[in-house]
This record gives C-alpha cells, structure tokens and sequence, in this order.
C-alpha cells in the first residue's frame, strides 16, 4: 500500500489523466498522462529536475514513491535525535 495519498485533478469539475500526490498536507508530486507518447509521466515539487516515467498510471506512482524514499533517506542524519 501506498504511502502517498493520491487525489485525482480536476478543472472546473472535469477530472484529468493528472493525479496529486499527498504526503499530509504537503504535495509531494503528481503523475500525468502523456499521449502523444502513450506514458505516464511522474514529477516533483520537492526537487526541480527530478521526473521519469512509466508505461502504467500504477508504474508512474510506484516510481515516483521509490524515488521518494531514497531521496528522503539523505536527510535520516538530520532527523535522528542522537546525530
């Protein structure tokens, strides 16, 4: 199960091929369809150049969450108590 609260995006009450991702109330990335190249493509606000695909919706939010996880993992120093 994911970690990552997703939310489908919408304008003016039309849903898109564009999901939010949520950690809590920051937003910690989102994953949209691409059609002209058949994939779905995956990106974050926390980190200007990080971005990749999947050929899946399902594969997009597992690699964004994967990449998450290993880009959170640099600041483990920062939050232990005993550092």
């Amino acid at each position: 199960m994911s970690r990552i609260q997703w939310q489908q995006d919408r304008v003016a009450g039309v849903p898109l091929n564009r999901h939010l991702g949520f950690v809590g109330p920051v937003e910690v990335g989102h994953v949209a369809y691409d059609g002209s190249n058949r994939f779905w493509i995956w990106a974050t606000p926390l980190q200007e150049d990080a971005w990749g695909y999947g050929p899946t919706e399902q594969a997009a939010k597992a690699a964004l969450e994967h990449w998450l996880a290993a880009w959170l993992e640099n600041f483990r120093p920062f939050f232990q108590a005993d550092a």
